[in-house]
């Protein structure tokens, strides 16, 4: 006989677990020295904070941070690591005790908000770059991936954070699990 279902009050750790890896994820992101931007010779590259032009051994660096633009997409990924903090935070209370519909949807929102802000950042960065630089070839680099990664967990998580109330008697244990059972 091979009984199948879904645990419900175990897979509760699975979210919070998930908003972790987001918040890695985006503080690798946002303190990358080593370039979210760099041209295929490995001359040129530019992080969030820095745009950096090797000649020979030496680095020729100066701050993004002059930039209008600059100034914005790291006040949009911070701020949205400090909201992806804050929904972490009410996550992990909210699930360890009784769940509520309006924990879970206001955790969604949350991290609906911190997906937005992310992604406009990680838009800004490459036209504006782009608009700046004219000469090479650029590729984007790990850095900037992971905070791709980040934006695309936090969405997901959202819209799960979202639909999961129709589950909350099955999390709280309050309703019998269905097994799906052959024999």
């Amino acid at each position: 006989m091979f009984r199948c279902g879904l645990a419900y009050p175990r897979c509760r750790w699975i979210m919070p677990l998930l908003l972790i890896f987001a918040i890695i994820f985006d503080i690798i992101a946002i303190a990358a020295q080593s370039g979210w931007i760099q041209d295929r010779d490995n001359t040129h590259y530019s992080s969030m904070w820095k745009d950096c032009r090797r000649m020979g051994d030496e680095s020729d660096c100066m701050s993004l941070m002059d930039e209008s633009w600059a100034r914005a997409v790291a006040a949009l990924m911070i701020i949205g690591l400090l909201i992806l903090i804050i929904a972490f935070v009410v996550s992990l209370v909210a699930l360890c005790n009784e769940v509520s519909v309006g924990a879970c949807i206001a955790v969604g929102v949350l991290l609906f908000i911190v997906a937005l802000l992310q992604f406009i950042g990680l838009i800004i960065y490459p036209v504006n770059f782009n608009d700046r630089i004219f000469e090479g070839e650029y590729e984007y680099t790990w850095a900037y991936g992971f905070g791709w990664g980040a934006t695309i967990i936090c969405l997901g998580c959202s819209f799960i954070f979202c639909c999961i109330t129709s589950c909350i008697g099955k999390i709280n244990g309050d309703e019998k699990i269905e097994y799906c059972i052959t024999r």
